[in-house]
């Protein structure tokens, strides 16, 4: 009676002010299916009170639907709230449903009845035998406890008593997964029936800062999973979006006029909010907080890895109609997409197999493409469906191509498999396919499944995908498979590394997750988690390790453990509630060992390794409260009935309906494989250019050094290092100028502003070094930042960045140039940021070599000291210590005679001096010509000779 007499009265009260939300949403939804003209009719007046009685439905009605999610740093915390009401006069059933997304881990549901609460608890799954399995496995996959696109629907029943309500409230947890440059984060808003208050906040806290923050319009279950919304692109009505630089805050909050035009039956669709954050080429974002780490590796600015890539498609008689035309078009903008470096082949199956161009992988050339375009419009749908016979043949291919044409370690092979259906030809047994395909492939290369339909065997096509370090997708029959087909290949069509290690020291870390992975696509992201053991150590070491085409990659740092200011999450508006959160990196890191332990199950064929994976994930499951395939969720009070997702295989795999994305593909890092030692650091030489620029040519057999001054202009480009002709090797740099230091007796200063290194053998490349970044160009462009270790190697190069301090760059074993990084934290009016030019291996240029240091590099001085009395005598190499005390002397160059004084030079940062005799007058006598004959046309300048001048 109360509830009754409450509803009476906020119905009158809402007559003389505005509609209330409830008793509106009520009015539409009964008088939407009889009228479709009421749109209009609605905003302006609401029906009298008898009226509306009359229509009252007998299904309890939803007042309230709530999403509310917190991100950190890609971990999402999502907790929804639905308050329905029973308003009858007798007790009904209420269902509260919710699709969350299958990669998400359920942990907390309450349920409120009048005045009691109930508890959801996580307890252990008991293990089923016998017939139960067998009947478990046969279960056809539904609507209710299938997975829909990647989604799993969340199920909770109970019975209302009448005129009370109950409040569902349930917890999930997931890791967003970064696909095509974005991170998505997803909401079903799918109460069906229209709502008096619906609200959607999401909060996201990315410290690395937010970039690129969309909200497409909703997205209905057609456009599931593409990624991608034709048309408006706007985002839906009501939502509000704020952000800073780290901190977002998305709402949606739609009345229920504008639910109404957006559906009628209150199935409004997901709710999508994508993002990316900053980042460099280094070793990633690691964050640490309370004994805990997570790693996330995006590298940007890297050339693509060559492909070899052969596409398998299925031309079995189920394939006929949309779901082979889509496929042919889906190709046909693929094909398009292969880069000139790439080389490729395709091969149809049916009970048949058929393969375009035989024995061979051919490269991507026009006549190639348009002739792989017309086979593929050329496939007809006929017969069973052979897939042992289909993968074995793409199998042998691949591999006879890489043995046969040498191929390069550092390219990326592939097979991209596609189906629609089961085995029905040849070997039809799924454990002998999965057998015959890891035998086939032998860990060479991977393999990347795609399904269409609902007669397809899943669960085959996960596992083999995840067995062989390749990634699966499932699309429904009336999706627009095209475009998914096409986003499928758009996320592993990129390669941009290969044979990814991550190191830690094993004396600092435990329990780390995959830190091998075979290949890095753009767009994506490797994650790593571990915990520190070590709690004295006030920093973690970080290594990683990789193939980019012809180069061979070191990134290193040390992270700061105590960052309590930077991770610490308390005081962060909008991130106030939730205990979970504050540990949001532990989370991270048991979500992250539960999905490895999960995946190592399912690929094992061992029945005690199975049952040891099943008990470990099960207890860290309890720990942490996750619903997972072997946990379940159970309410304390009886009365109760509660459907968690139905996992029949272990997660992340489907057996129903949707896609699905192995985003964990890494491995443990194999046995033999050890860390790349550092190289002892190349002791830096006298012989070079800094500070304004000061040069110092150190002569080892005469047991001296000279030094000079060159006063050149802003802009000048001085050639350093001229050997194009023999070794190949030049070397510019060019000066910025800044303001002389007061009762100076220069009018301005120069320094270094950017070094370049051009090498022309065995291939042409240049390195352009600045006090920032480095760009290293050997036909495929990297970019590397100063501020970073990091080592990169090819077959004649290597360069070696010590973070903010100095660049080694060494040519084929024989040449070595040390760049020191001069930064100044407050620097003066007269100071700028500038480079420094050292000379640390000479070898390996010839005796032709020329440049303001060339010159000097294979030619001895001599010199002549001047007595008091002026007489001359020529000086031994044994004598020259007698030379120090006279403050003037005279040297022999090339039989020209350069008066000298002695002078004290401070080289390497200014921490350390050098005896010298100094030439004066910009070198003038001591060098071939005047410093004018040094000027360089352009940084790329490689002069060939002494003033001449031609273009690497």
């Amino acid at each position: 009676m109360i509830l009754w007499l409450w509803l009476c009265w906020g119905f009158s009260s809402s007559v003389a002010g505005q509609p209330d939300s409830e008793l509106m949403a009520r009015y539409l939804e009964a008088k939407l299916m009889a009228d479709d003209s009421i749109m209009e009719q609605v905003a302006r007046r609401v029906p009298r009170q008898a009226k509306f009685l009359q229509r009252l439905e007998t299904r309890p009605r939803m007042s309230e639907f709530t999403v509310k999610s917190t991100i950190i740093s890609r971990y999402a915390f999502t907790t929804v709230s639905c308050t329905m009401v029973n308003s009858g006069s007798e007790a009904r059933e209420g269902v509260f449903e919710m699709q969350i997304p299958a990669a998400a881990f359920i942990s907390n549901f309450t349920m409120s009845i009048g005045n009691k609460t109930y508890y959801g608890e996580v307890t252990g799954k008991e293990k089923k035998h016998g017939s139960d399995d067998k009947a478990r496995q046969k279960k056809p996959p539904s609507p209710t406890d299938g997975k829909d696109n990647g989604y799993e629907t969340f199920k909770a029943s109970v019975f209302i008593p009448r005129k009370m309500q109950a409040r569902f409230l349930l917890h999930y947890e997931e890791l967003l997964q970064r696909r095509l440059g974005k991170y998505e984060y997803t909401v079903s808003i799918r109460p069906q029936q229209l709502v008096g208050r619906l609200r959607v906040e999401v909060n996201i806290l990315e410290n690395s800062g937010i970039v690129s923050l969309e909200v497409p319009p909703l997205r209905n279950s057609k456009h599931k999973g593409n990624g991608k919304v034709e048309g408006d692109v706007s985002p839906p009505p009501s939502t509000v979006v704020g952000h800073t630089k780290t901190l977002a805050k998305v709402t949606f909050n739609p009345s229920v006029v504008e639910q109404t035009r957006i559906a009628r039956n209150g199935i409004l669709g997901d709710f999508i909010i994508r993002y990316d954050v900053n980042r460099e080429l280094s070793v990633g974002d690691v964050q640490i907080l309370n004994g805990y780490f997570v790693h996330y590796f995006a590298p940007t600015d890297l050339p693509p890895l060559p492909k070899n890539v052969v596409f398998v498609l299925d031309s079995s008689a189920s394939m006929v109609g949309t779901k082979l035309k889509q496929t042919k078009e889906a190709l046909f903008t693929i094909l398009q997409d292969l880069r000139p470096e790439d080389h490729f082949n395709i091969i149809g199956f049916s009970n048949r197999i058929k393969v375009w161009q035989q024995d061979r992988l051919v490269p991507v050339t026009p006549n190639n493409i348009r002739d792989a375009k017309k086979y593929i419009h050329n496939m007809s749908p006929t017969g069973g469906t052979n897939i042992n016979g289909a993968l074995q043949t793409g199998a042998k291919l691949l591999n006879d191509y890489i043995a046969q044409n040498d191929i390069d370690a550092r390219t990326v092979s592939l097979i991209i498999f596609l189906t629609d259906g089961r085995p029905t030809v040849g070997e039809t047994q799924s454990s002998k396919i999965l057998s015959n395909t890891k035998d086939a492939i032998r860990d060479k290369f991977c393999l990347f499944t795609i399904g269409i339909g609902n007669d397809v065997d899943q669960k085959l096509l996960e596992r083999m995908a995840l067995e062989n370090c390749g990634m699966t997708r499932h699309f429904q029959e009336d999706e627009d498979a095209a475009s998914h087909l096409k986003g499928f290949y758009d996320e592993i069509g990129t390669p941009l590394l290969s044979d990814i290690r991550v190191d830690y020291p094993e004396d600092n870390v435990e329990q780390v997750t995959q830190n091998f992975f075979p290949n890095y696509f753009n767009g994506s992201e490797i994650i790593i988690a571990g915990k520190l053991i070590n709690h004295t150590s006030d920093s973690l070491h970080v290594e990683v390790t990789a193939s980019n085409s012809k180069k061979y990659i070191l990134l290193k740092t040390d992270v700061a453990i105590d960052l309590p200011s930077r991770n610490d999450i308390r005081g962060v508006p909008g991130l106030e509630d939730g205990k979970g959160e504050k540990n949001y990196i532990e989370r991270a890191w048991s979500y992250l060992t539960i999905k490895e332990l999960l995946n190592s199950r399912l690929k094992s064929d061992d029945s005690q390794e199975k049952d040891y994976l099943m008990e470990k994930a099960k207890s860290m499951a309890l720990t942490y409260n996750f619903v997972t395939p072997f946990t379940v969720l159970k309410m304390r009070e009886a009365g109760l009935h509660s459907e968690t997702p139905q996992e029949e295989l272990i997660s992340p795999s489907t057996d129903g309906i949707g896609e699905k994305l192995q985003s964990l593909q890494g491995h443990k890092a194999p046995p033999g494989i050890h860390r790349r030692q550092d190289k002892q650091r190349i002791k830096i030489s006298k012989t070079s250019a800094d500070g304004d620029p000061h040069f110092v040519i150190d002569f080892p057999s005469s047991k001296f050094s000279v030094c000079f001054n060159i006063d050149g202009e802003p802009g000048d480009i001085l050639r350093l290092v001229s050997d194009h002709k023999e070794s190949g090797v030049t070397v510019n740099g060019q000066l910025i100028g800044a303001p002389a230091p007061p009762n100076g007796h220069k009018k301005h200063r120069t320094y270094f502003s950017t070094i370049t290194i051009l090498s022309n053998k065995p291939e042409r490349s240049y390195l352009e070094i600045t006090p920032k970044r480095i760009i290293l160009d050997d036909g495929e462009r990297l970019l590397l930042s100063c501020d970073r270790s990091a080592v990169v190697q090819s077959s004649s190069l290597e360069v070696s960045i010590s973070a903010n301090s100095n660049i080694t760059v060494t040519i084929r074993d024989t040449i070595s140039f040390v760049i020191l990084i001069h930064h100044y934290k407050k620097p003066a009016p007269y100071q700028r940021d500038h480079l420094g030019f050292y000379i640390s291996n000479s070898k390996g240029l010839s005796s032709d070599s020329h440049g303001l240091l060339g010159q000097f590099l294979n030619h001895e001085v001599k010199l002549l000291q001047e007595s008091l009395n002026t007489s001359r005598q020529q000086v031994g190499q044994n004598q020259t210590e007698a030379v120090k005390p006279n403050p003037m002397s005279t040297l022999k160059v090339k039989g020209r005679l350069v008066p000298v004084v002695w002078k004290q030079r401070r080289i390497y940062n200014g921490q350390q001096e050098v005896d010298c005799w100094f030439a004066k007058n910009n070198a003038d006598k001591l060098i071939d010509g005047s410093y004018k004959d040094y000027l360089a046309s352009h940084p790329f300048d490689t002069g060939t000779s002494f003033g001449t001048i031609s273009s690497l």
